[in-house]
């Protein structure tokens, strides 16, 4: 038996809203969210971890490259399980690095640090971790997103509409960057 839980996001959740209960979730059956083409499962946030780190994966088929964007106070790591992913990131200097990520590859952004990826085949799937002194940000992606009940990617890619861009650099960690140019492929 799976124990679901009302938090202040969901009417029903298998993620215990409090720090001090430890929990087991089944594949695929955290909070859930499409956001583009992709279907973005949260496992453990903010509210688990006391802002410590969150835990998340993200899946999706191959399509177009997600927003450039920032994070000034988290940390952010991409581990890929399944598929190929396009990395960019951009350090501190202005060097910008590309790199195909496939099962078992490992990406880093620190903070600060401009950063965008690709689905490069479909049926990709990327673990995400993000910690830093500002808390967590995953909240972000239903906030942005649609929260999703199914297990399933996206029938239609939810495009967000242009205003809700705006917002979240507000309550998350998350500053698009809409006329950032990468100057590799």
């Amino acid at each position: 038996m799976t124990m679901e839980y009302a938090t202040r996001w969901r009417a029903a959740s298998r993620i215990p809203a409090e720090p001090d209960k430890p929990y087991v979730i089944e594949k695929g059956e955290g909070d859930r969210a499409h956001l583009f083409g992709d279907l973005i499962t949260v496992y453990a946030g903010g509210e688990q971890t006391e802002n410590a780190f969150n835990f998340f994966t993200v899946e999706g088929p191959k399509g177009d490259i997600i927003p450039a964007h920032v994070h000034a106070e988290t940390y952010e790591v991409f581990y890929v399980t399944q598929g190929a992913v396009r990395l960019f990131v951009e350090d501190l200097e202005g060097e910008q690095i590309e790199r195909v990520l496939t099962p078992g590859d490992f990406g880093f952004v620190p903070k600060n640090c401009p950063h965008a990826y690709r689905m490069e085949r479909h049926h990709s799937q990327v673990v995400g971790v993000a910690a830093g002194p500002g808390g967590t940000f995953e909240r972000f992606f239903e906030t942005l997103g649609t929260p999703a009940e199914g297990l399933g990617l996206p029938v239609e890619p939810f495009v967000p509409e242009p205003r809700k861009f705006g917002v979240v650099p507000r309550e998350y960690d998350v500053r698009f960057l809409p006329d950032h140019q990468w100057r590799t492929s």
